[in-house]
């Protein structure tokens, strides 16, 4: 026999010696008696089937996957669009005006604007005391005057007044409405109606307030057209008298570019107010004073 033959045999004869040394303790263990053949071979076939069961066991195991780590989500963060959500605009005066034709300014506007002026601060009583009777106004414009016209319409007698007239610091018919530029087209437009008269700007552009109260002091002026902040400075400093004032016109339903009248810009209304309550509306209840809304 060759050497490689012999090897072969002898390692088959060890692993049977290992076989049967490995049954016999199986069998001491589960207490079966060596000579009985049919429980050795039910030992073997449930060590067989063990044996299987454990490799089937380890190959199950083998083949399971890893579980994977869990990492919780986090919502993701939206990007901020580039076009910004539309706010809703407020409707502007300008807006609400294009849309609806302008209606002439009656004296019951002026009555609301200074009951809704005064009234969060004022008792009843006093903004009763604040209203003006029928006779205290001129008649309103009806949007088809030009200003000559209108001042004609409620002045039939100016050439007698303008005689008469001789005091100074004093003026007889005062205009008031919101800029200089406004003030200048004014007294453009009255060309026809003021004929000789002199005519005084009461406005604060380019013009310093002693200038204005240096004129008023040294001549004598009919008109004075201008905005309420000045007139109410120089009233305050007794550079302008009002007790020989006659008409008071407010520039009520001329707009600018914007659409705005006169009582709708906040600086320009607060000031024609203090000017009324300072001393026109007193002035008025008197019968000195007509008050007109051109």
């Amino acid at each position: 026999m060759s050497l490689s033959t012999k090897r072969g045999s002898k390692g088959t004869r060890l692993q049977r010696k290992r076989t049967e040394k490995q049954t016999t303790i199986c069998l001491q263990q589960m207490s079966v008696d060596p000579s009985d053949d049919e429980a050795v071979e039910k030992a073997s076939d449930n060590r067989t089937a063990t044996h299987q069961d454990s490799a089937s066991k380890s190959a199950v195991t083998k083949k399971r996957k890893r579980p994977t780590e869990c990492f919780l989500s986090q919502p993701e963060e939206k990007q901020e669009s580039t076009v910004k959500a539309k706010r809703r605009k407020k409707k502007k005066i300008s807006d609400i005006l294009e849309k609806s034709t302008p209606k002439p300014g009656v004296p019951a506007d002026l009555q609301n604007l200074l009951s809704q002026h005064f009234g969060e601060n004022r008792s009843v009583i006093e903004i009763e005391e604040l209203k003006l009777s029928d006779s205290c106004f001129l008649p309103a414009n009806d949007l088809t005057h030009s200003f000559s016209s209108y001042l004609k319409e409620i002045c039939p007698k100016w050439a007698k007044l303008r005689k008469n007239h001789k005091e100074k610091k004093s003026v007889v018919m005062l205009v008031i409405c919101s800029s200089a530029l406004r003030s200048l087209e004014l007294i453009k437009s009255m060309t026809a109606f003021k004929g000789d008269c002199r005519v005084l700007k009461l406005f604060a552009k380019h013009i310093k307030i002693k200038e204005q109260m240096n004129m008023l002091e040294k001549g004598v002026f009919h008109i004075g057209v201008g905005t309420p902040g000045r007139v109410k400075a120089l009233v305050e400093q007794d550079g302008l008298c009002l007790n020989s004032t006659k008409y008071m016109i407010l520039d009520w339903n001329w707009r600018d570019q914007k659409l705005r009248r006169m009582m709708d810009i906040p600086e320009i209304k607060k000031e024609t107010i203090d000017l009324l309550e300072m001393c026109i509306l007193k002035l008025c209840r008197e019968g000195s004073v007509k008050l007109g809304l051109f």
